[in-house]
């Protein structure tokens, strides 16, 4: 186990650039089942997810080659369906939720997919049954075994259909969506996500041949092919790391630039801080925080408190619900953080409280924060992270804490974020590694 020595209260200065998403990062990586070509795929962050990934990838037979930092060559002539039964496989993709994804191009491809119970933040209940019903609906046959806690989906050809999700999950979509590319005829989903990322699998399928429509929108068609081709793509900068640096210059009242944001792919975001009085300004495609001592949160029109919520994109990313309530903390005012999309998301606040924060859990979902205004510095206390963005929102505390911090268990926080420590110390933070 691997430990964070913060020592915090330090203003940081200087420019940081966004990795490649994560998120995208691991749809592409799944996509490159579908093609026997090759594929080359570049700003890849090199983050432990990602790198399980690639790692599932190659036992099962894909060849892949490190062309350079973060770009990587992909071909799949074809797989040891055999390996999908090993324990090898079973212990790679169980730790990482991400797997389920390969499930849909290895039926569309090779009539079989199969993968155990996955693993990843616990976060609470995160249902498959969108996956699994879709695949049902394309034609596949459906078997579950609790003995082994596996699913397994099988279909000679699989054939196009309407479907409407029954939530619009984002790696529901992308696996549906990767099946229906191979399917015969024409897929109609309903109710899809429509986030950039999965815009960006669309536009990559497209670009090795795929008949995708209605990207951008959460009404997809889909003329299935026969095969697809090759293509390059490159990934677009973590819509997360940038919003969690945000929140780093503003609990830490830092000066930063974050390079090439990719602002036009940010959504809500960038308003949702302004909301909590953080100043920032465009130049070019980056974006500048100033030092700010102070920052108030707004209130409703009414004069009500301001609720931030999480929601389906385009609405707010459930993955910064974590940052903008530490930087609720030493905000002028109070806000309710209202987590609807996951029940285990809000209990790291404890942590926070230790830390001498006012936080009011209100129940599983919700938590009121009554911000310190600076009158109080958060201390410097011990502490784990408990997935990969309460992680980093427990580091932006401890960076702007009086005294020293110790993050526990960062296996966790590497699993979304790239040399963050290194990162920050060129800005001026004081961070150990252990």
């Amino acid at each position: 186990m691997a430990r964070f020595i913060i020592e915090g209260g330090i203003p940081l200065h200087g420019e940081l650039s966004p990795q490649g998403a994560k998120n995208e990062a691991l749809q592409v990586i799944c996509a490159t089942l579908l093609s026997s070509s090759k594929i080359t795929i570049s700003n890849i962050p090199e983050i432990s997810d990602v790198l399980k990934l690639i790692e599932i990838l190659r036992h099962l037979g894909t060849s892949i080659e490190r062309l350079s930092k973060g770009v990587y060559e992909f071909q799949t002539e074809s797989i040891q369906i055999e390996n999908l039964k090993s324990a090898q496989f079973f212990s790679q993709a169980g730790s990482l939720r991400g797997s389920l994804m390969i499930v849909g191009p290895l039926l569309a491809r090779f009539g079989i997919g199969i993968i155990p119970q996955p693993g990843g933040d616990k976060i609470g209940r995160r249902r498959l049954d969108t996956h699994f019903r879709g695949f049902e609906l394309l034609g596949a046959n459906f078997t579950y075994d609790s003995d082994k806690s596996s699913y397994m989906v099988e279909a000679k050809q699989l054939k196009g259909c309407y479907m409407l999700l029954d939530e619009a999950s984002v790696t529901g979509t992308a696996n549906l969506v990767m099946a229906a590319t191979l399917a015969s005829g024409i897929t109609t989903i309903y109710n899809a996500a429509c986030e950039p990322y999965l815009q960006q699998l669309c536009k990559m399928l497209n670009a090795m041949g795929a008949k995708i429509s209605g990207i951008g929108s959460n009404l997809l068609t889909i003329q299935g092919v026969t095969t697809l081709g090759g293509c390059n793509h490159v990934l677009l900068p973590d819509m997360i790391e940038v919003g969690s640096f945000i929140g780093l210059a503003a609990m830490t009242a830092s000066d930063i630039t974050i390079k090439n944001v990719g602002f036009n792919q940010l959504g809500i975001i960038p308003e949702s801080f302004r909301r909590f009085g953080i100043q920032m300004s465009l130049i070019g495609d980056d974006l500048h925080i100033p030092a700010q001592e102070h920052y108030e949160i707004e209130s409703f029109i009414d004069g009500s408190i301001l609720t931030v919520a999480d929601a389906p994109w385009p609405g707010l990313t459930p993955d910064l619900l974590s940052i903008f309530l530490v930087i609720a903390t030493q905000a002028r005012g109070s806000v309710l953080i209202h987590q609807k999309m996951f029940e285990s998301r809000l209990f790291f606040v404890d942590r926070l409280i230790d830390m001498g924060a006012k936080i009011i859990l209100c129940d599983p979902h919700r938590a009121t924060v009554i911000g310190l205004d600076r009158s109080q510095a958060l201390r410097g206390i011990r502490m784990s992270s408990p997935d990969i963005r309460a992680g980093v929102a427990l580091l932006i505390a401890a960076l702007s804490a009086t005294g020293k911090s110790t993050i526990d268990y960062i296996e966790q926080i590497d699993r979304g974020y790239e040399n963050i420590d290194d990162r920050l110390n060129l800005l001026g933070a004081k961070i150990t590694r252990e």
